[in-house]
């Protein structure tokens, strides 16, 4: 299974980014993104530049995968994605493509992770990458890549997956990045700097209309690599609910569901349920509600929003609300609030997430005020006015 990446490892740097590479790259962007390139607006241009470089990987390795045996396909990306794809829905689970070509792994319709890079290697393994510009943003990349050797493992029944780093930076140095590399199955691939690659081209160059697909021996759509065992992310989030609730009311507390279960642990987020009034008003009592500096009464989250969310999430078990605006489609998402107490306004969901979106537009009320209570009691990362905090999770 390592065979692959162990060659990529020694071969990688033989192939350095020709003109010609970063020029078929550019078909994976739109005219939009091809434009901002060159900008002069910093962080249009960085994000440009990140899916442009994200490209010149792919085009590296379908040239790379020609020269050895060891690569038995390359998945599909970008612009040699499908013309059309499927919307998110409800019930969806597994490899789909957004609509930008980009790989994304559903569950019930929610995307859980995103995915830069897919190869097949010899054995009919998976293995998958990540293509970054920048080592900054890395505070949480570790746990995610975790996630996502998971999530992964657990859908095509591999013990061990395969992770390949690639950088237009050097990030060798990184903790992150050298705790990474300690595991056997993790390389990290390095290429020239964004800024010297957009040297081999002009601003006058993006204005050429590349061609959209090619063909390639090597290349797979998502669609021939199905997961091989059933994935019902929905019943998985029930199984996973359904513990933590009989933990709770049975007082064996959190502690105890932080220990290997038979439930896979790819479940990142649960949602309890909508509250019934009782519910929101004893939240509001002992959890107060701020949002940008006002407190809510009852009353006025009744009339403000139609519907409040229990949710938390996992591993750390930080619960989050979700208050459902009655003149808007948009959720606003609170979260607990470390300095005075119960929660505070973060951000907000809305239908551009559309499964997620979904998921929140298909809760009803069925959570009571008692077990409300019991719950948020029990989860370390909120506090009442006035207790002692535990240490918190950043």
């Amino acid at each position: 299974m390592l065979q692959m990446i162990t060659w990529l490892d020694k071969n990688f740097s033989s192939l350095q980014p020709t003109r010609a590479i970063i020029m078929r790259a550019l078909r994976h962007l739109r005219p939009a993104d091809r434009k901002k390139l060159f900008s002069e607006d910093i962080p249009e241009m960085r994000t440009a530049e990140g899916r442009w470089f994200e490209a010149i990987v792919y085009e590296m390795i379908l040239d790379l995968s020609l020269q050895t045996n060891l690569i038995l396909s390359v998945v599909a990306r970008g612009a040699d994605g499908p013309a059309r794809v499927r919307r998110a829905q409800l019930g969806q689970n597994g490899l789909f493509y957004s609509n930008i070509g980009d790989i994304k792994v559903r569950g019930n319709g929610q995307d859980l992770a995103e995915v830069d890079l897919m190869l097949v290697d010899h054995t009919g393994a998976l293995t998958f990458g990540e293509i970054i510009t920048s080592p900054a943003d890395l505070k949480e990349f570790e746990e995610e890549i975790h996630y996502k050797k998971q999530l992964l493992g657990y859908l095509y029944g591999q013990p061990t997956v395969p992770f390949l780093l690639i950088s237009s930076v050097d990030i060798s140095r990184t903790a992150v990045v050298r705790r990474l590399l300690k595991e056997p199955d993790n390389i990290l691939l390095t290429t020239a700097s964004c800024e010297d690659l957009k040297t081999l081209i002009r601003p006058r160059d993006l204005k050429r209309s590349p061609p959209r697909k090619i063909r390639h021996e090597k290349l797979i759509s998502i669609s021939d690599i199905a997961p091989r065992r059933p994935f019902d992310y929905k019943q998985l989030h029930d199984e996973r609910m359904q513990s933590i609730i009989n933990s709770v009311t049975s007082d064996r507390g959190i502690e105890e569901l932080r220990a290997p279960d038979e439930i896979p642990p790819i479940v990142k987020k649960v949602l309890f349920g909508g509250l019934y009034p009782s519910a929101v008003r004893m939240l509001d009592s002992r959890y107060p509600i701020r949002i940008k500096g006002k407190t809510y009464d009852p009353d006025a989250i009744q009339k403000q929003f139609s519907k409040v969310v229990l949710a938390v999430n996992l591993p750390e078990y930080k619960p989050i609300i979700y208050l459902r605006r009655r003149n808007k489609k948009e959720y606003l998402k609170m979260v607990p609030n470390n300095r005075s107490g119960g929660f505070k306004f973060e951000s907000r969901r809305t239908p551009h997430m559309a499964g997620f979106f979904l998921w929140l537009e298909s809760v009803r009320p069925s959570i009571g005020a008692e077990l409300t209570r019991e719950l948020l009691d029990a989860f370390p990362a909120v506090h009442a006015p006035g207790a002692t905090t535990a240490t918190q999770k950043p």
